[in-house]
């Protein structure tokens, strides 16, 4: 089913993008607004996994 495949997607962007926002926290020169704008991706993705889970529940 197409959403299963999107929210496999979804899902490894977010884990992808959550081990580069742990290494870019861990560097001694982070660029916090950089770090920043990776967080609010993250939760831009985790918003949308769960916005279609909540979709698959329905039908």
């Amino acid at each position: 089913m197409a959403i299963e495949q999107r929210l496999r997607e979804l899902d490894a962007r977010h884990r992808d993008l959550d081990m580069i926002i742990r290494a870019e926290a861990q560097r001694p020169s982070v660029d916090m607004m950089q770090l920043s704008a990776m967080k609010r991706q993250k939760l831009k993705l985790k918003e949308e996994i769960e916005y279609l889970r909540q979709e698959m529940d329905h039908h």
